[in-house]
């Protein structure tokens, strides 16, 4: 059972939240995605993006209505545990850990990769180990001494991340050609449906955002605008960022896959434009780190919390910094050790169909919520009563129906062996 916050204070305002969101979902993915996306639609590629963003609007729009009336800290996992129980709550708690925790582990090293491209010394070795030791445990810091000062980092990193985007933006629309954006059949809803499959996972990212919820002033009118603001903002400038470069490279654009913006601003700004982007990629997967860091450790305190998991420690809060510290200690632990690892690799796929599961628990919850639980009737509400909610998980079985048959199995193994470690800590706590 949710269990009521205690020592966490309320420091996050429509800014910080909105920040937070698009700083996750405003990863690495973007500085790729365009050639990809191009490779699959060729010109036709923004009708893509548009009918992805509608689809993702819709999966949001429920994470809003439950973040409104469920106003805890820690996210998806709180909204299914208030709807559905210990049991659903548990495994959509250690699904989101893990799937973020393998994230992390996969961005830092991307992260230490381009580096050593430009500096060898870094590919192997101590300086490495170095490396992923102070970019973790330094965010484990930042965190730990308050939350402010891990918002005020996301606020900084999102705006640093964003300028040479919209940079690109800005100066490449001169170089547009409407001749490489013109095309003359619209696509399958076959091809639409494959290509949006693989845009879902770049629109990722909201559910970690707003894991801080018990941190939030006003959350059940700041969580709602926070998603909206950050949905459309990511939306605009995927739909910017396709245009342009399609605009610019043309059928070209599909030979770029390693750096598909660079090669742009290389066309657009020459020499100082790759360089810019290529640290902007830089600069993006350190502000993706930096939001997981701040938001992911906090559904390790709520499950802590809520004696899920049988570990108190978990939940306490720093007495100075108002901060669930041992938890964050815990979190940039694990991700550290599977950084230098490098295990996290077999089970990115499982990782991949761990989000889609909570989105469906997220959907579910929001029916649930509405029909049983009175004290959660206030807050945000969709319009069009359980159109959206339905919809959506029509949307989400549609994405998980196209996992292979490898995929499934693994993420049903994965659940047999929480809902085993779930009975055993049950047995355990009554003893």
């Amino acid at each position: 059972m949710i269990q009521k916050e205690e020592g966490l204070k309320r420091h996050v305002g429509v800014l910080g939240l909105s920040a937070n969101i698009i700083n996750i979902i405003i990863g690495s993915g973007i500085f790729v995605l365009p050639a990809v996306v191009a490779g699959y639609m060729g010109a036709s590629s923004i009708i893509a993006y548009l009918f992805c963003g509608l689809l993702m609007a819709m999966i949001m729009l429920c994470f809003a209505e439950a973040g409104s009336k469920v106003t805890n800290t820690g996210g998806p996992y709180t909204y299914i545990e208030t709807a559905f129980g210990d049991y659903a709550g548990f495994v959509a708690g250690f699904f989101a850990i893990g799937s973020n925790l393998f994230a992390d582990a996969a961005v830092s090293n991307a992260l230490i990769n381009i580096i050593a491209s430009a500096y060898p010394v870094f590919e192997t070795g101590w300086l490495r180990f170095l490396f992923l030791f102070v970019l973790f445990y330094g965010m484990v810091y930042i965190n730990v001494i308050g939350l402010k000062q891990g918002i005020g980092l996301v606020k900084f990193n999102t705006l640093i991340k964003l300028i040479p985007l919209l940079l690109l933006i800005i100066v490449g629309f001169k170089d547009v050609s409407i001749h490489n954006l013109y095309f003359e059949n619209l696509p399958t809803f076959k091809t639409l449906g494959e290509t949006s499959l693989i845009l879902f996972f770049a629109f990722q990212g909201c559910e970690t955002g707003i894991i801080v919820g018990g941190e939030v002033i006003n959350p059940k009118r700041t969580i709602p605008k926070a998603i909206l603001v950050s949905i459309s903002t990511v939306l605009v400038i995927y739909v910017l960022i396709q245009t342009v470069s399609q605009g610019v490279l043309g059928i070209e654009l599909t030979n770029f896959k390693a750096a598909p913006l660079a090669e742009t601003a290389k066309v657009v700004m020459g020499n100082f434009g790759y360089t810019l982007l290529i640290l902007g990629a830089i600069i993006s997967m350190f502000g993706y780190m930096s939001g997981t860091i701040l938001n992911s450790p906090r559904i390790v305190y709520a499950l802590s919390r809520d004696h899920v998991i049988p570990i108190k420690a978990l939940s306490k809060i720093h007495k100075s910094y108002a901060t669930p510290y041992i938890a964050i200690i815990t979190y940039g632990t694990i991700g550290f050790s599977l950084a230098i690892s490098g295990s996290f690799e077999q089970l990115a796929i499982i990782a991949s169909s761990a989000m889609l599961i909570l989105y469906l628990g997220v959907a579910l919850s929001v029916i649930k919520l509405r029909k049983t639980d009175q004290e959660h009737k206030n807050g945000f509400k969709i319009p069009g009563g359980r159109i959206i909610p339905i919809l959506s998980i029509v949307i989400i079985l549609y994405f998980l129906s196209s996992l292979s048959k490898n995929e499934m199995i693994g993420t049903v193994i994965v659940i047999g062996i929480l809902s085993l470690i779930f009975w055993l800590i049950k047995i355990f706590i009554k003893k």
